[in-house]
């Protein structure tokens, strides 16, 4: 197979040798399932289509979503050459030879679309190789990609396109392109002569968590399985599927933004005191693949960050919840994760050294770094002592209720309080403690005054 690939026509998607997901991949758009949100009547992007105008478009979604089918639809639907080729396998010179081309094309007034397959995989270098082409009219670019197109994508070649985003296919969508597939006798699996139950398709496109490319697979496999097993009719199990998917595919990248998503919704279950949506976000990310490390790590984070000083053994449970998974591993160690997500969940909440450490920072960056005041610089020679280091020192340990009435923070913020406890778990004992010191700071101030 050459680099740039024709649009597949009806012969291609009736050869028995291509994959089930290649031949019933829908050849219009009365045929296509999904994203009624861009292609439905009235929708920005069906209006762009139907007055042949679309411009350049990226196409942003998980697999499976039907994002190189649209690119195909719209070809098919045009009156440009089409062109594609994928990001794994192009180059500099590849691209450049395809944009001479479109060059060349445009002056007999040819126009020219070149789509992308996972056009996130193109280097700054190589995206910049389009731009000027872009510009000039001398093509239609339109890419598909998995990745977030804000961190991916060329800004100045992202700015000159349109993101439409592609949402994951219903359990319903998939089930009808499931049944079709299954009766259709011409591209799909019709002349096998194989029964499916809805609840055994249903049961396909839940684990296929909304991958049509995905679940056309599973079902090719069971439809094999089916007729080996020699009953008739031949009929497609729940026994069977399992044996089709061996384990449940779930949509995860670890570099890639859903890697982010999970992990942001773990967290934020946790911050709202919800322990059976932070255990079912810890379990798709643990039953994923994702490093059980980075979950302890983030998990940590969790613990100071949204805990605190409100429950100081939170801190501990999950440093030890951290040594267990590095000391027994996985899968054992999926249990103490689950227990520090609880812990965290459960526990009283309280913000206020986060935020106490914020506004350090932001003092640190927007005031002066004014000396360490005098009285409380170490104080180690003759010299050091003439020049006033240590002079005027309260010991608290001399004093009565251990509390000098003596400035700490340099003179610029020798009035600014950063840590305000909360009334939550032993903060409000924390609280009690700061009124104290505070009164026993304000009595010798008075006798100092005296």
């Amino acid at each position: 197979m050459g680099l740039f690939q024709p649009i597949p026509d009806a012969t291609a998607t009736t050869d028995r040798t291509r994959p089930l997901a290649d031949r019933m991949r829908p050849l219009s758009l009365e045929e296509y399932a999904g994203q009624e949100h861009l292609i439905g009547p009235g929708k920005p992007l069906r209006t762009q289509i139907d007055r042949d105008d679309t411009g350049s478009l990226i196409f942003w979604g998980p697999p499976g979503t039907g994002k190189t089918t649209l690119a195909k639809i719209i070809a098919s639907m045009t009156k440009a050459e089409f062109i594609e080729f994928s990001a794994v396998l192009a180059g500099i010179k590849e691209i450049k030879q395809v944009m001479a081309d479109a060059e060349r094309a445009r002056q007999y007034g040819t126009r020219t679309i070149v789509f992308i397959d996972e056009i996130h995989r193109f280097n700054k270098a190589q995206q910049d190789a389009f731009l000027p082409h872009v510009e000039k009219g001398n093509i239609r670019l339109i890419g598909a990609t998995t990745e977030n197109p804000s961190f991916e994508i060329n800004g100045a070649l992202l700015s000159r396109t349109r993101v439409y985003v592609l949402k994951p296919l219903t359990e319903d969508q998939i089930v009808q392109l499931l049944r079709r597939a299954l009766t259709d006798e011409e591209r799909g699996l019709g002349t096998m002569r194989v029964q499916a139950s809805d609840d055994v398709l249903k049961k396909i496109a839940s684990y296929t968590s909304g991958d049509a490319r995905s679940a056309y697979n599973v079902l090719e496999v069971a439809a094999r399985l089916a007729q080996q097993a020699g009953t008739q009719p031949a009929e497609i199990t729940d026994e069977i599927v399992r044996d089709a998917l061996q384990k449940r595919t779930l949509l995860y990248d670890k570099a890639g933004e859903e890697h982010y998503n999970l992990i942001s919704a773990l967290h934020k279950s946790v911050r709202n005191s919800d322990p059976d949506a932070a255990l079912y976000w810890l379990g798709r990310m643990i039953e994923a693949g994702e490093d059980p490390l980075y979950i302890a790590r983030r998990v940590v984070r969790m613990a100071v960050e949204d805990i605190g000083l409100a429950d100081p053994n939170a801190l501990s449970l999950c440093m030890a919840a951290r040594d267990a998974v590095d000391f027994i591993g996985m899968p054992e160690g999926n249990l103490a994760l689950a227990q520090a997500v609880v812990y965290l969940s459960v526990a009283p909440k309280s913000n206020a050294l986060y935020t106490a450490y914020g506004d350090v920072q932001k003092d640190i960056e927007q005031t002066a770094a004014e000396p360490v005041p005098l009285h409380l610089r170490n104080a180690p020679t003759g010299l050091m002592k003439g020049l006033g280091y240590g002079k005027d020192y309260q010991y608290a340990h001399d004093l009565e209720g251990k509390v000098a009435n003596m400035q700490c923070l340099p003179d610029n913020l020798r009035d600014r309080s950063y840590y305000r406890p909360t009334s939550e778990g032993i903060e409000k004992r924390i609280r009690e403690r700061m009124a104290e010191i505070e009164k026993l700071r304000s009595s010798n101030r008075q006798g100092d005054r005296s």
